[in-house]
């Protein structure tokens, strides 16, 4: 394995020091929903919001210029919201609303940086990682009841 296999190796590796939950678990099969929906919780450093705000623009950037269809369709189903409320210990609290999940795919940050940015994963990665105040939470989501059908 030369140098180059093995940065890739450790940067689409999701990052453990960030794990909470099943996190963990996933971490052998990447970061894959196998539910309807999904939701990633991320607890962010208030001075760090600029760092990671910056990697979701280029993580936008990476799913809508992929080639790929998956990563297309992640895409399509994926938003970003910024709770107004802080969270525990003065976090910023960010939500990735995935509906619906593209079941089966990876939704591992860093694998999706490095296939657009080889480059920059690196750094961006550190940015990324070096944001969270209190971890990561992975929920797969499965539809109980919708309120707006009749019945």
């Amino acid at each position: 394995m030369n140098r180059r296999d093995i940065l890739k190796a450790l940067i689409c590796a999701p990052s453990l020091a960030i794990a909470r939950g099943s996190e963990a678990a996933q971490a052998t099969k990447g970061r894959v929903f196998g539910a309807d929906a999904g939701m990633i919780l991320n607890t962010i450093k208030p001075e760090k919001t600029a760092d990671f705000e910056m990697v979701v623009n280029r993580l936008k950037q990476a799913l809508q210029s992929s080639a790929d269809p998956v990563r297309k369709q992640q895409a399509q189903g994926w938003k970003v919201f910024k709770a107004r409320e802080p969270g525990a210990n003065n976090t910023v609290l960010y939500v990735f609303w995935l509906n619906p999940a593209v079941k089966d795919a990876d939704y591992t940050i860093s694998k999706i940086l490095y296939e657009a940015f080889p480059n920059e994963v690196q750094d961006l990665y550190k940015k990324f990682s070096e944001a969270y105040g209190g971890g990561q939470t992975f929920v797969n989501l499965e539809l109980l009841k919708n309120m707006a059908q009749v019945g």
